[in-house]
């Protein structure tokens, strides 16, 4: 899935990113959440740390097992430059 949205950041197009990121995370296929992150991202859930694509793949076939009925809400917080900070909540 290409991403379009390239930084720096307008206040348009981060509200669009963060839609479009809630967009994806709600689908609930990790292989397209994957896809918006670089291959050598570094996560942080808890106590638990990963690096890659394919550990996020993996992690989030774990998480979406146990977590039926997911759903995300993102909401734009601030941004600036290449920087968007959303707050975020889900059941």
């Amino acid at each position: 899935m290409p991403n379009p949205i390239k930084p720096p950041f307008s206040e348009e197009t981060a509200k669009v990113k963060v839609k479009m990121a809630q967009d994806a995370w709600n689908t609930c296929n990790p292989e397209l959440v994957a896809q918006a992150y670089t291959p050598d991202s570094r996560w942080r859930r808890r106590t638990e740390f990963f690096t890659g694509r394919e550990a996020i793949i993996q992690f989030l076939k774990r998480k979406w097992t146990k977590e039926l009925d997911y759903h995300l809400r993102k909401e734009l917080w601030c941004y600036a430059g290449n920087r968007i900070s959303v707050r975020f909540e889900y059941e």
